[in-house]
């Protein structure tokens, strides 16, 4: 067996192409994850010897079938569905389903890697996958979505359960898709149970699941801060994005104190220097969640700033928060954040930003918050919505959220543990390490596996 002490980052993920050809978004994760994982691994001997590195990167199993489905004026559509799930060393599997076109195996890949170290973070007995489809929901009727969304249940059907895999909802997967999978799953398996998370209150779900995401980003900057003895009160935010996570993380930065001055779609950004409010904020809910209208009508009625087809970074800000969608944060962007005095970013999307941009911002003594970390607030809360599934409760929307911020806390005290370096904290240090270790430790306990 391989010395483990002899392994190189560079070694490693060379493998780790050659073993995943064309996966570019899983490269991507991998590598940024080895660079502190492999140097921890060689200095810790109780970790070597075991290939932990590679046994990690590689899924328990990759699951891949036809949908096929009738649209409403009778022809036949097929698409891929997908699920992978990665690791349940520490629990079931758990994780997303998303529907986009940009779906592949790469992206589900990447996305159930970082899925393990999340999850481990959160201390919650769950373990990771991800799945979903190229199916896209925009522009289909709700017939058409029922009918897409029952017959992807129907094949995922023989592979999930509450003690075997616990999908959730993701990027075009909301509150409706989850219900017409829910419905099917419980017509075909028979039995009423907490198999899929996200699901509506009045059959199982939890309070706050939709707005734990970026409740859970604005909480762990709100951490960060404090560790360096700042605050979000009085700070300019800038937020990408205007879907579930941008939103609601908007909403509790608000609610904090901050300002935020920004908000973005496909289209563009608004830049709105006087602040998005309350009232505000609900005409952008719902512009893009009833209406499904574009950011720039949000411009038009406040008389603010539209800048098409560019994104937020150039604004002037004190805190960033990329919640739109992976590398969407790149080295020039992070340029401008730098020479424009951005103290902290925090990740709500996953992987948002570019490694390069990543070390740009980390070189400058930007604070960095790492989506593994900062965006665990969702899958905590699904983590929650099993467990009262199992117990047969339902807890309030406020024992519900004081939960979410002592998770959040406890995260960000094990990245600052494993991260410290100096009087700083290398966030992203911190989470690879201490969500690797748990896992690790239980891959140990079972010997060959």
């Amino acid at each position: 067996m391989r010395n483990v002490n002899s392994l190189t980052v560079d070694g490693f993920m060379e493998g780790v192409i050659q073993r995943n050809r064309g996966q570019k978004e899983f490269h991507q994760a991998v590598a940024e994850w080895a660079h502190d994982v492999i140097p921890y691994v060689n200095e810790n001997p109780q970790y070597q010897d075991h290939n932990l590195s590679e046994r990690m990167t590689e899924p328990d199993r990759v699951i891949l079938f036809r949908v096929t489905w009738q649209d409403d004026a009778g022809r036949f559509q097929v698409n891929k569905g997908y699920r992978v799930q990665h690791s349940n060393a520490i629990g079931p599997y758990k994780g997303g389903l998303r529907f986009h076109p940009s779906v592949s195996l790469s992206v589900l890949k990447f996305l159930a890697f970082e899925q393990v170290f999340k999850n481990s973070l959160t201390g919650l007995p769950i373990g990771s996958g991800k799945g979903g489809s190229d199916f896209n929901p925009k522009g289909k009727s709700d017939q058409e979505v029922m009918r897409f969304c029952q017959a992807f249940m129907t094949e995922l059907v023989h592979h999930i359960g509450p003690n075997t895999d616990v999908p959730a909802g993701d990027i075009g997967v909301g509150s409706r898709e989850i219900s017409y999978m829910f419905g099917q799953y419980k017509r075909l398996a028979h039995e009423f149970t907490g198999a899929l998370t996200g699901k509506s209150l009045e059959f199982g779900g939890s309070y706050i699941r939709s707005e734990a995401t970026g409740f859970g980003n604005a909480y762990f900057m709100q951490e960060m801060l404090k560790h360096h003895n700042e605050d979000i009160d009085g700070k300019v935010c800038a937020v990408s994005g205007a879907g579930n996570v941008a939103l609601h993380c908007t909403q509790k930065l608000t609610e904090l104190g901050g300002k935020v001055v920004t908000l973005s779609d496909s289209s563009g950004f608004i830049h709105d220097p006087k602040g998005i409010n309350e009232e505000k904020l609900a005409y952008i809910s719902e512009l893009k969640n009833v209406k499904r209208g574009r950011i720039s009508e949000y411009a038009e009625k406040y008389g603010c700033d539209y800048h098409e087809g560019k994104a937020p970074w150039r604004v002037d800000c004190d805190l960033a928060f990329p919640c739109a969608t992976q590398n969407e944060l790149d080295i020039d962007d992070a340029r401008a954040l730098i020479k424009n005095g951005c103290k902290a970013v925090s990740e709500g999307a996953n992987m948002p930003t570019t490694v390069e941009a990543m070390h740009a911002l980390q070189e400058a003594g930007v604070i960095f918050g790492p989506g593994k970390a900062a965006n665990a607030g969702g899958v905590a809360i699904s983590g929650l919505e099993m467990t009262q599934n199992s117990m047969r409760l339902s807890w309030s929307a406020e024992e519900v959220e004081r939960r979410l911020k002592h998770i959040m806390r406890d995260i960000h005290d094990k990245c600052a543990q494993h991260g410290k370096n100096g009087d700083q904290v290398n966030y992203v240090k911190g989470a690879n390490i201490a969500g690797f270790i748990k896992v690790a430790d239980a891959m140990l306990a079972y010997g060959v596996m």
